[in-house]
């Protein structure tokens, strides 16, 4: 008498699921820098903003701002761009969101799901884009500080570090901005994140130092993952440093590091965990 399993056995190894993990990460990725390279308007709306707030902030508020104690102005260049780097790899997460809510709204992670494919390859693939996405951002707005007449004062080791903590940061807050696409129903709630954007990256040491705000607002600033990225480059690039007397700011580089390592640890799981749970 024959003996039927119930199951049939797998032959798949460590390995090959690794391999075939990849493979469906990398074809992700093409797909979402195929559909970047197709709407450049993306692009043109997240460097727009920050170039708007340059101009607002250091070309009008900023000639009343002393944060060098060498008087109003001066040196504020110096003191806001690493804050607007810092504030636009915040800002990123609003992409991520808003385009991990369009492409299940279209029923692309529907298909996905009924394919064969590694659960994780969703959430990888569109890490890998949004990183590749925020290289491109920060070089562009990286030569344009350049021709305002910003420069880092740093060593090169100390100004590669920098960018490195800025993409540190961007890198982090995709799985929040993951989570959060796979949670809103539609692409008109994940516009509305735009509400919950600007008091994280306002309210930090990006344009002022937390001492020139109310003791209250101040700490928070201080404690803001925002200000510890702000400030670890400050000190890598030599900018003009923000001294509130806040433990946080004088340990800023080590912060900077901690910050998104702990958003990772809790966001990561979460994004994983609420992508396997769709459609349930």
């Amino acid at each position: 008498m024959t003996t039927i399993p119930l199951a049939p056995e797998t032959t798949d190894t460590l390995g090959s699921r690794l391999k075939w993990a990849v493979v469906d990460c990398w074809t992700i990725l093409i797909q979402e820098m195929v559909h970047l390279v197709r709407q450049p308007s993306n692009f043109a709306w997240q460097l727009g903003f920050p170039i708007v707030m340059v101009l607002m902030f250091v070309y009008v508020f900023g000639s009343a701002m002393d944060v060098s104690g060498q008087g109003a102005g001066a040196g504020y260049l110096e003191f806001a761009m690493p804050g607007l780097f810092a504030m636009t790899m915040a800002f990123g997460f609003m992409n991520t969101a808003f385009a991990v809510t369009m492409i299940k709204e279209r029923g692309f992670i529907d298909r996905f799901r009924s394919m064969p494919m590694a659960s994780s390859a969703v959430v990888t693939g569109r890490g890998l884009a949004d990183v590749i996405h925020a290289t491109v951002d920060l070089a562009i707005l990286v030569v344009i500080a350049l021709v305002l007449g910003w420069r880092p004062g740093g060593s090169l080791a100390a100004t590669l570090t920098a960018f490195a903590l800025l993409l540190w940061l961007r890198t982090a807050l995709i799985f929040v901005g993951i989570q959060l696409g796979l949670m809103l129903k539609n692409t008109e709630a994940a516009g509305n994140l735009f509400a919950l954007a600007f008091p994280f990256g306002m309210v930090s040491s990006v344009f002022a130092p937390p001492d020139l705000m109310p003791g209250w607002l101040g700490a928070v600033a201080a404690w803001n993952p925002v200000s510890s990225t702000a400030g670890a480059i400050r000190e890598l690039f030599e900018s003009p440093a923000v001294a509130s007397g806040y433990w946080i700011e004088e340990h800023a580089v080590t912060t900077a590091v901690l910050w998104p390592a702990v958003i990772t640890a809790i966001f990561l799981p979460l994004a994983v965990r609420q992508y396997q749970r769709l459609g349930r």
